[in-house]
């Protein structure tokens, strides 16, 4: 477990350290913060409001029900088990950390942005997705490079990231499944839109 940690730790001092640019450093604060997405969000559901509205209202519940286990699995669950500090709070580290905005006072394992926007992500990827066939592996690049920056910005390590994906993704698929079960975009014929 003590050689995952170092090497968590090394890894972390890379993307947080050497593998940054000017470019990245006034990006990334901006790129990461959920706020900055909500154009996103507002167009996915105006889409199946619009060409939809049968399954708007399930839609809608459906993405809602995906951020709420997602965050609820991660911030009240994970991380008050798990307790780990922040690479910004930690006190070994946080000289070193090049940090790019506020630290907060949460604590690191999982991240909650990397979950919630992976759940999110392969939700909106097996659901709506189906429209986007072509670009639809946009949502999950999105959802990386979101992850990503938590680690950039100097507030995660990479493995708070990788487990907050895997249980994000896990989610995803779970609702997916549910909501296809019953909803499915894919009965109808596809516009391919992208």
């Amino acid at each position: 477990m003590q050689e995952l940690l170092q090497f968590d730790e090394a890894l972390f001092r890379l993307i947080n350290g050497e593998w940054t640019n000017s470019f990245l450093d006034a990006i990334m604060p901006i790129w990461r913060n959920k706020y900055f997405w909500i154009p996103l969000y507002i167009f996915f559901i105006s889409f199946v409001a619009i060409n939809h509205a049968k399954k708007f209202l399930p839609f809608l519940l459906a993405a809602l029900i995906t951020v709420g286990l997602s965050d609820t699995i991660s911030s009240r669950l994970i991380k008050k088990t798990i307790q780990r500090d922040r690479p910004c709070n930690d006190v070994e580290l946080k000289d070193d950390v090049k940090l790019l905005i506020n630290c907060g006072s949460g604590y690191s394992f999982t991240s909650s942005h990397a979950t919630n926007h992976f759940a999110i992500g392969v939700f909106f990827f097996l659901t709506v997705g189906l429209f986007f066939r072509r670009s639809r592996i946009l949502l999950l690049l999105w959802a990386f490079s979101i992850s990503y920056g938590q680690v950039y910005v100097g507030v995660h390590y990479p493995m708070d990231v990788f487990v907050g994906a895997c249980i994000g993704s896990a989610i995803g698929i779970l609702m997916s499944i549910f909501y296809n079960k019953y909803w499915n975009f894919a009965k109808q014929k596809p516009v391919e839109l992208a």
